[in-house]
């Protein structure tokens, strides 16, 4: 069984950075795809960023320019820089792989940014 851990979350002010993190434990044998999404309060889960096993990456046009995503094969870790945030940022933020064949989420980490 996989299990994903977020970190990194909390509160910030308008224009200011947070990075998050995701780290996957259990019966891995090859993660495919890891990408971020979002949740704000009454709106859908929304695709962030995504980067595949090659370092391929995808990013919502909301964050293009802002977030960087990256990904540690070795250690089965995910990254999401997040610069110039903007309080339409604020959102519970997951992370969610592709760990050989079954897709796994995260718990959900709270990124707040404040005007």
């Amino acid at each position: 069984q996989v299990q994903l851990v977020e970190s990194g979350g909390g509160l910030v002010q308008a224009g200011g950075s947070l990075r998050l993190s995701c780290a996957a434990s259990g019966n891995i044998f090859r993660i495919n795809v890891m990408g971020w999404y979002r949740q704000a309060p009454g709106k859908q889960r929304e695709l962030v960023a995504t980067i595949s096993s090659g370092g391929g990456t995808i990013y919502a046009d909301s964050v293009k320019g802002r977030f960087t995503i990256s990904r540690d094969n070795g250690k089965n870790t995910v990254d999401l820089q997040m610069n110039s945030l903007k309080p339409e940022d604020t959102a519970v933020y997951y992370c969610r792989m592709i760990v050989d064949t079954t897709l796994v989420w995260g718990q959900g980490t709270q990124v707040t940014v404040s005007s």
